[in-house]
C-alpha cells in the first residue's frame, strides 16, 4: 500500500519550482475546466503543484475537495514521465461531481503521457526537421 503515497518528492513545493514550469513550459494540456502546464524535469518521477483560485471556486471546502480529487488521480497515475506539472483549475470547477473530476483529470494525465512521448522523438532528432518539406 506504501506504493500509493503522496511524499513532498512528489509535489511541486517552492515558488521557485512553480516558477520553473511557468517560465518554461513544454507541454500544455487544455480542458474545459482545467489547464496543465508541465516542462521535464531531471529527477526521474513527476512532481505536481495545484493552482485553485477563490475567483473560481469561492468556498475552501470546495477547493479542497477539487485538490484532494487532483492530487488523488496524480498518485495513481504510475506511468507519468519525469515532468514538473502544474494544474490550473479554471471556471465551472464547482458544477463538477468527484466521479467527474477523476474522469477529467485521469484523461488530462492520458494526454500529457501522449504529448510527453510524441514530443521526445523530435527533440531526439533535430538533424531530420530541416530535410522535411523541400521537396
Amino acid at each position: 500500500m506504501k506504493a500509493f503515497g503522496f511524499p513532498k518528492s512528489n509535489r511541486l513545493l517552492r515558488p521557485a519550482d512553480y516558477g520553473k514550469v511557468f517560465n518554461d513550459v513544454q507541454l500544455k494540456v487544455p480542458h474545459r475546466n482545467f489547464l496543465i502546464l508541465a516542462t521535464p524535469n531531471t529527477l526521474g518521477h513527476a512532481r505536481v503543484g495545484l493552482i485553485f483560485s477563490k475567483k473560481n471556486l469561492k468556498l475552501s471546502v470546495q477547493r479542497n475537495r477539487i485538490k484532494r480529487q487532483v492530487r488523488e488521480s496524480f498518485r495513481h497515475q504510475t506511468e507519468l514521465p519525469g515532468l514538473d506539472v502544474v494544474v490550473l483549475g479554471r471556471q465551472g470547477l464547482i458544477s463538477l461531481d468527484n466521479p467527474t473530476v477523476r474522469a477529467s483529470m485521469d484523461d488530462l494525465w492520458r494526454r500529457l503521457r501522449k504529448k510527453y512521448t510524441q514530443s521526445q522523438p523530435s527533440r531526439a532528432a533535430p538533424s531530420e526537421t530541416p530535410g522535411r518539406g523541400t521537396g
